[in-house]
């Protein structure tokens, strides 16, 4: 019986060093030519007009360093065969990993940089769908590049790669395992997409859903953030705003009207709380100058309903704008025109009524 060879270990022990120098030169180089470009790309993007600039570089840095040191590595194992060795067993994960981390720090970066220039943009309402479109869709690429990254290094394991094979060609079970777990995210994208494409809603979009009023803060691959005038956080599932009824009060613009109602007594004259409303409305900041309006809605025999119509450039501008109008008209008639808001004046011109004495 022959026992099994041993390896000698000399010829490692003789190549370990060589490959360690390799190894160290080629980080070294790598580290340098980092330094050297990004020293480079900073100056150029502080005399860049845009301040995005800088950050799009700052959000390289870190992945295009490994990147390099990777790439480096790989040339070194040319020339030392115990490197080349000692990186391939690893290279099948890294590469990968570092590809789709450079992948997605590109499109988060360019997404930024889009999205900064977009809150530049005159028109509001072009620049919260763009917003919108960039948000979605750069989320949605992003759970690509994660997905398509950990399918390349989980195919690149020997035994995963040969049992996926072995199901795909015994019936087709792993395509029916893929699809149904992937099932929800899948969902979940083609949602996202679609609100993307169609824009049912857009960030910043003041919206009412299942009784819940506020602003769209965020729209997430699975999930839409929205902020009440409470300052509460709403989470609502995506598919929601595509499956159901609900309210968008800046679908086609920005601004939003708003009306406050106030009651006085009959008889009262119209035209100096119109032009004090007027006065009052032109002192808030919050007017955006687009409506201002006074107008009698209802006329009863004790009472006659006035609605002050007024607008803003948000909800947010809109409530302080109605609570401010509504005290300062009502200290107005306070102090001008007590009688509009007191209690009426009894009607003396009226024929006195008869005593009414009960039956002795």
């Amino acid at each position: 019986m022959r026992l099994p060879t041993i390896p000698d270990p000399a010829p490692l022990l003789v190549q370990f060093p060589a490959a360690a120098i390799a190894a160290g030169v080629a980080v070294a180089l790598a580290l340098a030519v980092h330094f050297v470009l990004f020293r480079l790309l900073s100056r150029l993007a502080r005399f860049s007009h845009l301040e995005t600039d800088e950050v799009v570089v700052e959000r390289l840095r870190s992945p295009l360093r490994w990147a390099l040191v990777a790439l480096a590595i790989e040339l070194a194992g040319e020339a030392s065969p115990l490197l080349a060795r000692m990186w391939g067993a690893v290279d099948r994960f890294v590469i990968p990993a570092l590809l789709g981390w450079v992948a997605l720090r590109v499109v988060k970066a360019y997404a930024l940089a889009a999205e900064s220039r977009a809150r530049l943009a005159d028109d509001d309402l072009a620049a919260r769908s763009r917003r919108t479109r960039i948000a979605i869709l750069s989320r949605s690429l992003g759970f690509v590049i994660v997905f398509v990254t950990i399918a390349l290094m989980l195919l690149s394991i020997p035994g995963v790669r040969n049992i996926g094979v072995t199901l795909i060609t015994s019936a087709g079970l792993a395509a029916l395992a893929v699809g149904a777990a992937a099932q929800p995210a899948l969902k979940s994208l083609i949602a996202g997409i679609q609100m993307a494409l169609t824009e049912p809603i857009r960030i910043d979009d003041h919206v009412v859903i299942d009784g819940e009023q506020g602003r769209v803060e965020d729209i997430r691959m699975t999930y839409v953030v929205v902020r009440t005038g409470d300052e509460r956080r709403v989470i609502v599932p995506t598919s929601k705003f595509l499956e159901t009824t609900f309210q968008n009060w800046t679908r086609v613009g920005s601004g939003i009207t708003g009306t406050v109602i106030l009651a006085v007594n009959p008889g009262t004259p119209i035209a100096p709380i119109r032009a004090a409303f007027e006065q009052v409305l032109a002192r808030h900041a919050e007017w955006d100058r687009r409506t201002s309006a006074l107008q009698v809605t209802a006329a009863k025999i004790d009472t006659i309903e006035l609605t002050l119509v007024m607008s803003a450039t948000d909800p947010g501008a809109l409530g302080k704008l109605r609570l401010a109008l509504r005290e300062e008209i009502l200290e107005w008639l306070r102090e001008n025109m007590p009688e509009a808001v007191g209690p009426p004046a009894p009607n003396l011109s009226a024929p006195p009524q008869p005593e009414r004495r009960g039956d002795n």
